[in-house]
């Protein structure tokens, strides 16, 4: 079943900008795929459209049960339940531990203090950071704060999984550590849709791709290469 539905996608923006050009897509449940393509390409703004940061211009697009051409404004919390998101600079919250900051995105949904409780240290060993559960974020290293936005990402038991250049700002070892976590996290069911400039993983780690370019896609294969050069 397709969790992702595209059909003429089109995003505009003042200034007559179109960020993205007619987009027909079709993502599955269950899917990993990578979202690859030059800087100002319209990858953020396909995300942004996902999640309903930003509305879509016209075409039509459903994200599960949620269809965002009619979405209510005090309806958008709920889909955002359904999606986990992770960028590149980790938008954790500084002043509170690795485990208030995996918590707080169960408190902000209303979930019972028990059920955190529980939920939060299992996420935590899920991504190697039980044993740091009570450290700050100023003791932890890039690739462990990645980790625990990862967690707080999938705390909720999202359906999809949106990964924004998640392993940007990473040294290659840890990338390949936040890589097969994501793997491991797709191979549970979660949808993963990462979009990222790494080359080296995308040709490593195969799987489908799509390319967009100018706001278009250009190429969408199953198991296929990086493609074009930075």
């Amino acid at each position: 079943m397709a969790l992702i539905e595209m059909s003429g996608v089109t995003k505009k923006y003042r200034r007559s900008t179109t960020a993205l050009r007619n987009l027909n897509l079709s993502i599955q449940q269950g899917e990993f795929v990578y979202l690859v393509g030059p800087s100002g390409a319209g990858k953020s703004s396909l995300i942004r459209l996902l999640y309903r940061e930003e509305k879509l211009s016209s075409g039509r697009l459903k994200v599960g049960e949620f269809n965002l051409n009619k979405l209510k404004r005090r309806q958008i919390p709920i889909l955002r339940r359904s999606i986990g998101v992770v960028f590149q600079d980790y938008k954790l919250l500084p002043t509170k531990t690795v485990y208030e900051n995996v918590a707080f995105a169960m408190q902000v949904i209303g979930a019972k203090r028990r059920h955190i409780k529980k939920r939060v240290p299992e996420v935590l060993e899920l991504v190697g950071l039980k044993h740091k559960m009570r450290s700050f974020l100023t003791q932890l290293s890039g690739g462990e704060q990645q980790r625990v936005a990862i967690a707080r990402a999938i705390v909720n038991n999202p359906k999809l999984l949106i990964a924004d250049e998640p392993t940007g700002n990473l040294d290659p070892e840890i990338a390949w550590e936040i890589m097969h976590l994501l793997e491991r996290i797709n191979l549970q069911g979660t949808t993963v849709l990462m979009a990222t400039h790494n080359s080296q993983i995308v040709n490593t780690l195969r799987h489908r791709v799509i390319e967009i370019e100018a706001g278009s896609v250009i190429r969408d294969e199953e198991k296929g290469e990086y493609g074009y050069h930075d």
